[in-house]
């Protein structure tokens, strides 16, 4: 396998990635982080189309394409569009292809869309969000960087808690996860619990499942705590979003139940969910998560991007 197997490849889901693929992505990622990257993509063009909020997706991927000697166009938000006018999907890809786009990267609110511009584009597509169901990047992240610390993913004890129904980033490190020797711990209330389409996949992959509401229940055999918000701009009813707010917190006391060893990891942002208080402990591994972003995402553009 090399890099140029994968150009012109589209990033829309993780299930579309094997083991195998994962891995190879995983090593040029720890070799840019070790040696950098040349600027192989000088005079390429990074579409970056954000319908919904962003700050750690949209502005790794600025990052990465400018790294690498892109240029990046786009918008961070559709107020700041035509989107605001009525413009379509389907029209706005087309636009941006038209301006010599060599790369979009989409966020978008409704399931599905990313999987539909990658459909209407001739160039590659890379999800940077799509609804509640997928974020295919952030599993790579995510993986990566549990990679990163442990040395490994096989073996791991990994806990996921929080929003396991809206939450995006949930789902897709439960599917990337699914790659893997691990066992999944599945935290969250009723409410809030992982939906049926995700334990039937990890059932399907022969993962080993445990669901609960009580995080003490698993704790102290985890080797990490995976702590999502909760999807306050998702969730369909209000009542329901004041019925779990505030059900949940990752504080000191609680972390010192847990084994020796154990990391906290948040795609962030962060609420109320996990207290500042554990910023400057050894259980703190989201801010070395969050900066994989740039160099995982500078390994996909250089590979995707001709």
């Amino acid at each position: 396998m090399n890099e140029s197997d994968f150009v012109g490849r589209d990033v829309v889901s993780i299930w579309d990635f094997s083991r195998e693929e994962l891995e190879f992505i995983f090593d040029r990622t720890s070799e840019i982080e070790k040696s950098g990257s040349p600027r192989t993509l000088e005079g390429k063009l990074v579409a970056l189309l954000f319908y919904e909020p962003s700050t750690r997706t949209h502005s790794t991927f600025e990052v990465a394409a400018q790294r690498l000697g892109c240029a990046t166009t786009g918008f961070s938000a559709p107020d700041k569009s035509s989107v605001a006018k009525g413009e379509t999907l389907h029209d706005t890809i087309r636009m941006y292809e038209g301006y010599g786009a060599d790369c979009i990267v989409v966020r978008h609110n409704l399931m599905g869309a990313s999987r539909f511009a990658a459909e209407v584009a001739s160039v590659p597509l890379i999800s940077g969000g799509d609804g509640s169901r997928e974020h295919p990047t952030q599993a790579m992240v995510d993986l990566y960087a549990m990679r990163k610390t442990f040395g490994k993913i096989d073996g791991l004890r990994v806990g996921i808690l929080g929003d396991l129904k809206y939450g995006r980033t949930a789902s897709s490190l439960c599917y990337g996860l699914s790659n893997y020797d691990v066992e999944i711990s599945l935290i969250a209330p009723d409410l809030l619990a992982a939906r049926k389409e995700t334990l039937a996949a990890l059932a399907k992959k022969g993962v080993k499942v445990r669901s609960t509401s009580d995080v003490k229940d698993v704790l102290g055999s985890l080797d990490v705590l995976y702590v999502t918000r909760i999807q306050k701009e998702r969730i369909p009813d209000p009542t329901e979003y004041e019925r779990v707010r505030g059900l949940y917190k990752v504080d000191l006391e609680l972390l010192r139940q847990g084994k020796k060893g154990l990391k906290v990891m948040h795609p962030l942002p962060r609420l109320d969910e996990l207290a500042n208080e554990i910023d400057g402990t050894e259980y703190a591994g989201y801010f070395t998560q969050a900066a994989a972003g740039v160099p995982l995402r500078m390994a996909l553009l250089r590979m995707v991007v001709s």
